[in-house]
């Protein structure tokens, strides 16, 4: 006997990730509530109960909706052709019922999803109290009953009266279920949203034109003068005939009807089907608003992106015939916009920026990790700040033959090449020169970015390029508290230096007087190669002159903070109101002497714009406020 516990929470499936085979597992599963603690004791259902996402019945519901299909012709097929439903159709309707009553008693043993407190209910008592004291119990149970089988069993005579065709239109109420499989559709991504949405709308249109026949026929079918109908005007003796004559002239006249043909030869005689005809003819213009509304919003919704992309590139057009851009320019902002809608779905920010940042962390690990780790500056720095690397990082797409990097440009990103290739160029008297040539792996910009000046090359891509981009002012952010990772990065640029073609350290500000004092008595760089790959020497001591170049790097590349001369509280003196953008020195004391440098007297306290004290430079950060007093 199973034990007795409060209402189960739902993960029973979802123990670990690698359990979820696809999407439709998460869908179609149900939420528990906050705070709910799901243990190894509450995995399993209480004994004889199915769990509502189980596969099997899954499988079960789908074979209901094919027979609730044949419920949805029949129901109204035997309202208009009496005979049928005593005749060749009563005992598959007997068969049809017979599973819907099993389905009834399955019902009994459906746990059941409690929307106040979010947990799946398994309590058999439950289960059966709530389908009882729903209308679902009764509306089942009235659906199922074969009423004319049960008259002919209790009275022993066949009635063919008008009052079973009635009753047996109950069995429509279980057209619900298609509209439950519908929803389940429209939201498992195995499925096309398109085409789901496109077959339930032919499934209702289909079930109208049948339906609307069918009563029509049974108007007529019913009317005491034969002849004074609609299809008896045209066949008299209609009742004798075939059924399928019958059934083809209602289909006609209701698919002419609904399409607003109106050929004019079947029409209503008699005042009942004029009647009919006016609501029928209501009801057809919801019908067609509805499937005209839905059509319009899928085709507009498969074509939304392709309207965008041809108003961005008119928009481009325009700017550019009304500015006199050169035609090459042109080329390159149409190249790139085109480029931009085709990668629109791989450009991470838009697809990650509703994901928890757990998740976003995990899926740039997986996608840049080993390219930030192939690439030379960062060969040799530790695993945790490569981790923190990645998550900042940010993928671009570049079309052939367009900029990346202008010569002169502010430094603000580089970038490393994660496919495709790029040249760098240089202008010299006006010319256009050629330099080297990029790969994978490898970095861009990170020169100017390093000394704090423009920079020196233009990137120009030759294909198609993918490159991943970091911000400068987020890499000095992520290397303030990994000294000894800067110090690994010094290593490997200062080294990246010395492999340099000569005419482009010759580009470089200040690069020939830094590498100057430096020997190369211990290194064997690749002359005349543009080496990414060079070696990391990590800061050996016995390379002279590294350790004072990367104090000449890292001068360069501090931390820039605005210094001002008073208390937080107090008001700025003319002069003073914007404060005095500096680079942070090594310590307090050379704050304290750069502080009086600017504001004429020495302070004795550093205070934050909130009123803490500063007592490490290292908790700093870019771009902060310092009052010095």
């Amino acid at each position: 006997m199973s034990e007795t516990r409060s209402p189960l929470p739902l993960p029973f499936r979802r123990r670990s990730s690698g359990e979820i085979k696809n999407l439709t597992s998460v869908s179609s599963s149900l939420l528990p509530a906050f705070g709910t603690i799901v243990d190894e004791g509450h995995l399993q259902l209480k004994k004889y109960v199915i769990a509502p996402y189980d596969r099997r019945y899954r499988l079960w519901q789908t074979f209901l909706v094919v027979l609730v299909v044949y419920s949805a012709w029949a129901s109204p097929f035997e309202l208009a052709f009496g005979k049928v439903a005593s005749g060749s159709l009563e005992p598959v309707d007997l068969v049809v019922d017979a599973f819907f009553v099993v389905d009834i008693i399955l019902t009994f043993f459906i746990a059941y999803f409690d929307k106040s407190t979010y947990l799946l209910v398994d309590d058999r008592k439950k289960i059966a109290l709530r389908y009882l004291k729903k209308l679902w119990f009764p509306m089942d149970v009235a659906s199922t009953l074969p009423f004319q089988f049960l008259y002919r069993i209790f009275t022993g005579k066949m009635h063919r009266g008008d009052v079973f065709g009635f009753l047996n239109l109950l069995r429509l109420w279980r057209l619900r279920r298609v509209s439950e499989l519908f929803t389940r559709l429209e939201k498992d991504t195995r499925f096309s949203y398109y085409w789901t949405r496109y077959c339930k709308l032919i499934a209702v249109t289909l079930f109208a034109v049948h339906s609307a026949g069918c009563f029509y026929y049974w108007l007529a079918a019913s009317n005491g003068q034969p002849e004074n109908t609609w299809i008896g005007s045209l066949v008299h003796d209609f009742k004798h005939r075939n059924i399928w004559l019958g059934y083809t002239y209602s289909m006609y006249w209701s698919i002419v009807t609904l399409t607003t043909v109106g050929y004019g030869d079947l029409h209503a005689v008699n005042t009942g089907e004029k009647i009919f005809n006016m609501l029928y003819m209501l009801f057809n213009i919801s019908l067609t608003a509805y499937l005209i509304g839905n059509m319009t919003n899928l085709i507009v919704h498969s074509a939304a992106r392709t309207f965008a992309m041809r108003d961005a590139i008119n928009q481009i057009l325009n700017y550019g015939s009304k500015n006199r851009l050169p035609e090459g320019l042109r080329e390159q902002m149409l190249a790139h916009m085109q480029l931009k809608f085709k990668t629109a779905e791989l450009k991470q920010e838009a697809v990650l920026e509703d994901l928890p940042k757990a998740i976003r962390s995990s899926v740039a690990q997986h996608l840049f990790r080993r390219t930030a780790e192939n690439t030379y500056l960062f060969k040799g720095v530790s695993e945790d700040f490569i981790a923190q690397l990645v998550t900042e990082m940010k993928a671009e797409y570049f079309p052939p033959k367009v900029e990346v990097i202008l010569q002169n440009e502010i430094a603000t990103d580089f970038y490393i090449l994660v496919s495709g290739a790029v040249d760098i160029l240089t202008y010299k008297n006006g010319t256009e020169q050629f330099l080297s040539k990029l790969g994978s792996a490898d970095m861009a910009g990170e020169i100017g970015v390093f000394f704090n000046i423009p920079q020196p090359f233009t990137v120009r891509t030759r294909r198609l390029s993918q490159v991943i981009r970091l911000s400068h002012h987020d890499f000095k952010q992520m290397l303030q508290p990994h000294s000894e990772d800067g110090k690994t990065i010094i290593s490997n640029f200062i080294q990246y230096l010395k492999g340099l073609k000569q005419e482009m350290l010759e580009d470089i500000p200040y690069v020939t007087e830094l590498l100057g004092g430096l020997t190369t008595e211990h290194t064997v760089p690749n002359e005349g190669t543009h080496n990414h790959e060079a070696p990391s020497y990590h800061g050996d001591p016995n390379v002279e002159g590294t350790e004072e170049t990367s104090k000449s790097i890292t001068s360069t590349f501090s931390i820039r903070v605005i210094v001002h001369g008073h208390h937080p509280n107090e008001n700025a003196k003319e002069g003073d109101m914007m404060g005095k953008l500096i680079n942070l020195p090594d310590s307090i004391d050379g704050l304290f002497r750069l502080a009086e440098k600017k504001f004429g007297k020495r302070g004795s306290k550093v205070l934050m714009s909130d009123g803490s004290e500063v007592e490490e430079l290292r908790a700093l950060r870019e771009n902060d406020h310092l009052f010095i007093f």
